[in-house]
């Protein structure tokens, strides 16, 4: 693979994983995330493979995000995928008692912080007519459930917004995917839950959950493929879990 990848939320979770995947000779890699000391951590481990380029971003911030773009517009130019993995749920309760900050927190990053991204590299893709954005979603963005409220309508988003970029791109050689996880073990509980270590690991007890690594493997294969070949949507579940039966109240007079 001799390719330019960008990857937000770079960090931890499955833009860590990605990062690592892809580090090949031949591969340049610019690696964004809010922690620059995790960006460091992770250039030291992946630097001997592929060139990398870390920046600390706060996708939520326009002004730190178009001062990355300002700083590192040459690299940006030659980026062949954007994998847009920066993102968040914060909460579980329901629509009538939860914090609004948390709302607005996941509708910044999710929403704002990917369209900050796309918008700023697409301009480059169009111009060379070549590229790919990849978005990772959520089945949330599908099938809700009590307590996904506002995170499974920012996966929603995406979705239709992945969707609307394939319909915008037509006639180009731009790709663009979007990945559905279903129950994945990374920090996504432990940052849901606000660091409760014991509540983030009940939500896999007795589980085999998809891992950061498994995903990793998916972005790979797909950026892989012939030019000819775009991956419109993929929806992954670990085997232990399933669509469940749509609930009905049992009280009503």
């Amino acid at each position: 693979m001799n390719k330019t990848i960008l990857i937000t939320g770079a960090s931890s979770g499955f833009g860590e994983a990605g990062a690592k995947r892809f580090a090949e000779p031949g591969v340049t890699q610019i690696l964004v995330a809010r922690s620059i000391d995790k960006l460091t951590e992770l250039e030291k481990r992946i630097k001997s493979k592929c060139k990398v380029i870390i920046a600390q971003v706060d996708v939520t911030d326009s002004e730190s995000v178009k001062g990355f773009f300002e700083e590192y517009q040459k690299q940006i130019e030659k980026v062949d995928v954007l994998i847009n993995s920066a993102g968040l749920a914060l909460g579980l309760a329901l629509a009538n008692e939860t914090d609004i900050d948390d709302w607005e927190n996941m509708v910044d990053t999710n929403v704002k912080g990917l369209m900050r991204m796309t918008r700023n590299v697409l301009p480059y893709m169009v111009k060379r007519n070549s590229g790919h954005i990849i978005n990772i979603g959520s089945i949330a963005g599908s099938w809700p459930y009590p307590g996904g409220n506002v995170y499974g309508a920012t996966k929603s988003f995406v979705q239709q917004f992945s969707r609307g970029l394939r319909a915008d791109l037509l006639g180009k050689n731009i790709h663009v995917t979007y990945i559905e996880p279903g129950m994945s073990k990374t920090n996504f509980s432990v940052v849901r839950f606000k660091g409760d270590s014991k509540r983030a690991n009940e939500v896999y007890e007795k589980t085999r959950p998809i891992l950061p690594e498994d995903i990793a493997e998916i972005l790979y294969w797909i950026a892989s493929l012939p030019s000819h070949i775009n991956i419109n949507s993929m929806e992954v579940m670990p085997i232990c879990q399933a669509w469940g039966a749509l609930p009905v109240d049992r009280n009503m007079d």
